[in-house]
């Protein structure tokens, strides 16, 4: 009992309220973005930006798949920083924010994770995604899938900044640059992982 209330607590932390990076971005960037672009149509450009950016990786015009790639993981932090400062956050967007993420991840780490690490690791990662998704969907109503939870947004950072590090190292071949790499999505797995016992723990007590 005491273990299911403790998920329970867990299951509702989410990210509703402005935090301080919020603040910041608000400060910086937010201020300039029109009152008529919502979340929601951040969360649509990165779609659109998807499949250029694996276009990119493909053809190996990496300079451009790294500076499009920053571009779209940067209107992830915007959305949803824009979502809570301007109170709207939607159910549209609690699906479709995280899963042109992982679209943005999977699609790219297929070009760079394969050929820089090995095809075992985005392998792993695309296994876990998946497991996840399907637990999520099968699982959460709509009350439930409220929105970002604290371990998959930590992997999603530690995704985000592997992949990014392996295009820098595309562009500029340094040993160091690869290295990080290569731990940052390993430390990603492990939260994988735990992100996905947490999601099977969650579906339990629901």
């Amino acid at each position: 009992m005491f273990l299911k209330k403790k998920i329970i607590k867990i299951r509702d932390v989410e990210f509703k309220e402005p935090n301080a990076i919020d603040r910041a971005l608000d400060k910086f960037f937010l201020f300039a973005i029109p009152k008529f672009v919502t979340p929601n149509h951040l969360t649509i450009i990165r779609y659109i930006t998807v499949p250029v950016v694996f276009f990119l990786l493909i053809y190996q015009y990496y300079f451009w798949g790294l500076l499009l790639f920053i571009f779209s993981a940067f209107t992830d932090a915007l959305d949803g920083a824009l979502a809570r400062t301007r109170k709207q956050i939607t159910d549209w967007g609690k699906i479709h924010d995280p899963l042109a993420d992982k679209l943005l991840i999977g699609f790219s780490g297929v070009v760079v994770i394969s050929q820089y690490i090995g095809v075992e690791v985005i392998t792993i990662i695309i296994i876990l995604e998946v497991l996840t998704m399907i637990i999520a969907l099968g699982f959460y109503d709509k009350n439930n899938n409220s929105g970002a939870k604290l371990p998959g947004k930590i992997k999603m950072i530690f995704q985000s900044l592997g992949v990014g590090l392996l295009l820098v190292y595309a562009v500029q071949s340094l040993p160091l640059i690869l290295l990080f790499a290569t731990i940052l999505l390993h430390i990603s797995i492990f939260f994988s992982i735990f992100n996905l016992f947490f999601c099977l723990l969650i579906s339990k007590s629901i």
